[in-house]
């Protein structure tokens, strides 16, 4: 089947050119009955806006154009099954690991990993084993977990019933997973890779492999974070002789939606054609653009463009860093730059980063306008650092033994020792940086007041004066 054709958007396509009468959900009825003031925005996207129909396919048990378009996606990135995502790559998350994982299964676990990877976990009741990454000292951000510390983990625990990496990082930063994967193969373990930032994988140097190319078991990817896909669009890759591929589709079939959307479907099938039929050409092209526009940033003496100097990173180069060199924060020079009209996907204490689109235009206008915006405030030289908590975390119960555990409010010197009866999430990233059933120290109180400090975002406890911690 050819890479350009898209059956599923094309099928959704044919059965609104029949202009047909709608006696079926959903309520809006094609986007004849709306309220007004919407309708400009929503009208084009309604018109797709339909559910499993003679001719459209079935997401939970695909046999036509849906099965096609799947075919296509798992003959686009080379797995052995492909799998459209309606829930987010949360959904892939939580089913590849309900897949592997029961109650007091052993889990090696990369620390740095979403929120989304730690309910999978307490979903299953298994005892996850955190592995701590390294941390860039000029980027001041935690990257990848070492192979060397995977293959300790694996040695110390050889009945581990996965290895759960998130690779690249949310600054788009990969490290090769190719020997860890074959290290842990050897062993029997599957490995299972949460690739969010990654769809886009595989196009061309200098653009990172995928984790699929690398061997890995299962590999979920978020279509919408990189790809021109619609949010909550994501891919589940499959090619596993360890993990029973009947399982994952049970999970899907269990987690996703029994009304996917089909405009997110078929944004999934036109994505998965614009990415197939990216060209050499293309690719040279977007990274020259890029290029240029991190040189015209770098003449902006307010700021730098980092990347790591670590040898074992390949950046992805639809990530661009910008550090802060004056007396703003990171989350304060975000805030300047949206007073502009410029948003960017997170900040942290140092850093500022942006997500560029496969097709780039007008860079230079953003470049004078973040020069501009910047120009009255002073550089100070000395670098600033945010001193990094190693993580080694203690997990002394597995999240099945947690379970029937009670709770109870204390204050924060209280709390010290432990053990956590909430997650606190700095959003974004997603990544915890105090997990459900880990023993609190001194220093993650300390981080999570200096974050709160500098302005930033959580889900979880507010981090006043209390703690809630398991009896």
């Amino acid at each position: 089947m050819n890479q350009k054709s898209t059956p599923l958007f094309d099928s959704l396509k044919s059965h609104v050119k029949k202009t047909p009468v709608s006696f079926h959900v959903p309520g809006h009825k094609s986007g004849n009955l709306f309220l007004e003031k919407g309708l400009e925005f929503y009208k084009d996207i309604l018109s797709i806006d339909v559910t499993e129909l003679s001719g459209l396919d079935d997401l939970h048990q695909p046999e036509e154009a849906i099965l096609k378009a799947e075919l296509l996606l798992s003959n686009h990135y080379g797995s052995k099954k492909s799998f459209f995502l309606v829930n987010g790559t949360t959904v892939g998350n939580l089913a590849m690991i309900l897949s592997v994982c029961s109650v007091n299964d052993t889990v090696i676990v990369s620390r740095n990993c979403h929120k989304s990877i730690m309910n999978g976990l307490m979903l299953t009741g298994a005892k996850p084993v955190f592995v701590g990454p390294n941390f860039d000292t000029d980027l001041q951000i935690a990257t990848y977990v070492s192979e060397q510390t995977f293959k300790e983990a694996i040695n110390q625990y050889p009945k581990a019933k996965a290895i759960i990496i998130t690779n690249p990082n949310y600054y788009g930063q990969t490290f090769d997973l190719t020997n860890i994967i074959s290290y842990a193969h050897e062993k029997g373990i599957p490995v299972l890779v949460d690739e969010a930032h990654g769809a886009h994988f595989g196009i061309g140097e200098p653009f990172p492999k995928s984790a699929i190319a690398s061997g890995a078991d299962i590999v979920v990817q978020s279509a919408h974070k990189t790809l021109p896909a619609m949010t909550m669009g994501s891919y589940l890759h499959f090619q596993s002789d360890l993990v029973s591929l009947e399982q994952v589709k049970m999970y899907l079939k269990t987690m996703q939606s029994s009304s996917p959307s089909y405009p997110i479907m078929a944004s999934l099938d036109l994505a998965r054609a614009y990415i197939a039929t990216f060209k050499k050409e293309k690719v040279v092209k977007l990274v020259d653009t890029i290029e240029k526009w991190k040189d015209e940033l770098s003449t902006i003496p307010q700021i730098n463009i980092v990347n790591s100097k670590d040898p074992n990173i390949t950046q992805d180069p639809l990530k661009v860093i910008m550090q802060t060199k004056t007396s703003l924060s990171g989350y304060e020079l975000q805030s300047l730059l949206e007073e502009e009209g410029i948003y960017t996907e997170l900040a942290d204490p140092l850093n500022v980063l942006c997500i560029l689109p496969l097709e780039v235009k007008q860079l230079h206008t953003i470049s004078e306008t973040i020069k501009d915006v910047l120009s009255h405030l002073p550089v100070i030289q000395d670098k600033k650092s945010f001193p990094f908590h190693q993580i080694t975390s203690d997990f002394p119960y597995s999240y099945w033994e947690l379970k029937p555990k009670k709770t109870k409010w204390v204050t924060i010197e209280e709390g010290i020792e432990k053990l956590s009866a909430e997650t606190i999430i700095p959003y974004p990233p997603g990544i915890p940086l105090l997990l459900y059933g880990e023993r609190i120290t001194h220093e993650h109180i300390r981080q999570m007041k200096r974050l709160k400090e500098m302005g930033a975002k959580f889900q979880g406890s507010n981090i006043i004066d209390k703690l809630n911690i398991i009896e």
